[in-house]
Formats: C-alpha cells, sequence, structure tokens
C-alpha cells in the first residue's frame, strides 16, 4: 500500500484536532475528529476555499439544528426534515461541498440532551469548528507535494509511451490488443495530466517575479498537455485506419514514416531543451538535413485522394483525417517550441527546470 501525501495529512489532522479537544476538554472529540477528515485538502488554495465553505456550512447546520429543536423538538423524523431543509439551502447557496459536514452538524447537535439544550448545541457545533480549523492549520504547516515536478514528470512519460507506440505503428509493428488497451490507458492518464495541471494553477506564489514566471510556465504546460492530445490523436488514426494507411503506395508510406519520425524526435528536442538539457542558442530543427517538405508530402496525399477506390470509398476522407492531425500536430510543436525560448529568454533563472 502506498501512503500519499493526502492520507498522511488527514492523519495528522485528526492527531490535533484530538489533542486540541482533549487540551480544552471538550466532552465529545469525536466530533473534532470527524470534522477534520472533511476539510483536508491538496492544496492550500482549495483548503483555504474548503474552510470558507465548511465554515458556512457548520454555521448553517447549527442554526437549523436549533430552530428545528425549539420549534419541532428532536423526535427523529424532525431530524430528517432538518436535514432535508438544509441540503435544500446548500444547493440553493452554492454550499453543495459542505453538505455532509453540515448534516454531521444537525446529527449532532439536535442529537443533543435536552437538559442545557443550547449549551450542549453549541459546544459540539464549536468542535466541529475546531476540527475544521486543525485541518487547515495542517496544510498550512504540511507543505504540499511539489506539483509542478509531478506534472512534468507525468507528461514526459505520457509523451514517451505515445511516441513509443507511434514509431511501432508506424512500420505496422505493434501488437493491436496490447495497443488497444495502452490507448485506454492513455487517455486516463491524460486526463490526470488535466488534474495535476489545475493542481498546480492553485499552487500560490509569495514572490510577484515568481508569478510572471508561473504564468508562463503555465501557458508552456497547457501546451504540452495540448501537443501530447495532438500526437494521441494521430496515434489513434493510425490504429483505427492501419489498413487503410497499409495500403498507400510504399514511397508514400515511407515519407509519411520520415515526417511523422522527425516529428516525433523534435517533441523528444523540446521536453530536453525545457529541462535545460540543450543549449538556450540552438536552434531545434529536426529537418534540416532531410528534404521531406510538408508541400510535397501533401501533394502526395492529395494524388491518393484524388484516385478512383471503387473498393473503399471513404478511404479519401480517411487519409485527409491522418493528414490534418499531422499537420495540426507538426504546427502546435512549433508553437511550443516558441514559447519554450521566448520562456528562457526572459526567465533565464528559472529557465532550467528541476526536480
Amino acid at each position: 500500500m502506498k501512503l500519499g501525501a493526502r492520507m498522511l495529512k488527514t492523519g495528522i489532522a485528526i492527531i490535533l484536532a484530538l489533542l486540541i479537544a482533549e487540551l480544552f476538554h471538550i466532552p465529545t472529540p469525536a466530533f473534532v475528529g470527524i470534522a477534520a477528515i472533511f476539510a483536508i485538502q491538496p492544496t492550500i488554495y482549495r483548503s483555504y476555499l474548503t474552510v470558507i465553505e465548511q465554515i458556512q456550512g457548520n454555521i448553517l447546520g447549527a442554526v437549523l439544528a436549533i430552530g428545528f429543536v425549539l420549534a419541532l423538538g428532536n423526535h427523529i423524523l424532525v431530524i430528517g426534515l432538518a436535514a432535508v431543509v438544509a441540503i435544500g439551502l446548500m444547493v440553493k447557496f452554492k454550499l453543495e461541498n459542505a453538505i455532509r459536514l453540515a448534516l454531521v452538524t444537525i446529527v449532532a447537535v439536535m442529537a443533543a440532551p435536552t437538559d442545557d439544550f443550547l449549551q450542549v448545541a453549541l459546544l459540539r457545533s464549536g468542535s466541529i469548528f475546531l476540527g475544521i480549523v486543525s485541518s487547515f492549520i495542517v496544510n498550512l504547516v504540511f507543505l504540499p507535494p511539489k506539483y509542478e515536478t509531478k506534472l512534468f514528470e507525468s507528461i514526459s512519460a505520457v509523451t514517451e509511451d505515445i511516441i513509443k507506440w507511434t514509431r511501432l505503428s508506424t512500420r505496422f509493428a505493434s501488437e493491436e490488443g496490447l495497443l488497444k488497451k495502452d490507448l485506454a490507458k492513455l487517455k486516463e492518464r491524460s486526463a490526470a495530466n488535466n488534474q495535476l495541471y489545475s493542481m498546480y494553477k492553485e499552487e500560490r506564489k509569495y514572490f510577484r517575479r515568481s508569478e510572471y514566471s508561473k504564468a508562463r510556465k503555465l501557458v508552456i504546460y497547457r501546451q504540452m498537455i495540448y501537443v501530447n492530445q495532438n500526437s494521441l490523436a494521430i496515434l489513434k488514426l493510425q490504429h483505427k485506419y492501419e489498413n487503410v494507411l497499409y495500403q498507400l503506395p510504399e514511397d508514400l508510406q515511407v515519407h509519411t514514416r520520415r515526417r511523422l519520425d522527425f516529428l516525433l524526435s523534435y517533441h523528444e528536442q523540446l521536453l530536453m531543451k525545457f529541462m535545460g538539457r540543450v543549449r538556450q542558442e540552438i536552434e531545434l530543427d529536426p529537418f534540416q538535413d532531410e528534404n521531406v517538405e510538408i508541400s510535397q508530402l501533401f501533394d502526395r496525399f492529395i494524388k491518393e485522394v484524388k484516385k478512383d477506390d471503387e473498393y473503399n470509398e471513404y478511404q479519401p476522407y480517411h487519409l485527409i483525417h491522418f493528414f490534418s492531425a499531422l499537420l495540426e500536430y507538426e504546427e502546435q510543436l512549433e508553437h511550443l517550441d516558441r514559447l519554450i525560448r521566448s520562456f528562457q529568454l526572459y526567465h533565464k533563472k528559472d529557465a532550467v527546470f528541476t526536480k
């Protein structure tokens, strides 16, 4: 079992909450620990938003619970009615993330003994408030994971796998069953990259200069993810139209393979350049020693598209689709190159990626 940072922080938050409850001699420490569980978040920014929502939910739940008990008593049907009303109000005020904690507050308060009800109700709702604060303290003290490092490593890993499969597919050497499974996994990993990107975006910098640098990095990482999506689209098309591409003339297959190989090499070099492993003054041009011009390749594809094929009337559309994806991939790589060069030009101190 792998112990993640959020799991560890949750345990620490519970311990801290229970210690605070013991320090203040709170008679119901369980509510403090339960509240601490709900407020743990992976980033400080999310933790701040969650604490605000949880506090509002706690207050709303406590007010509703006290009001219902004073007006209707604490019968189990009344507790259920109060829960329904609380859910409706939380949804109306767009506090859906705090619904569970609000319900915990309602049950905790309405289940309190009728003797000294107000005092016990305030004590229990206050206990839940302490649990929320405890989680926020843990999120502040224990630094969140380096999402930038995790994001770049994940993007690099996805890129590497896509490139390997694409090179095999261009030579019609990939095993169809395994490729189909990996395509589904690559799609999931690409979606996970978007989640990591959101986490990194939410991280806050404490210096203005760092904010400018991070803003440029966000643009680069977003472009890296988009380029990965382009390369994954080409791999899917290769898998989907393998028979169509296999029937192309030998010379067109060779030219397409060479062009795509150069694009894949270009992609690899750009990641190396961003990591600072390529000198900044070097201009990356994977086509400088080759005569595979995109215009020539386009002319050859058009020639194939115009051919009459009575056996496969959809082949021209498949070829246009594949060539369009190839062209889009190349354009996005060039745009990524410009972004990296610009970043390294204006942010030399931050230009070298460090893990």
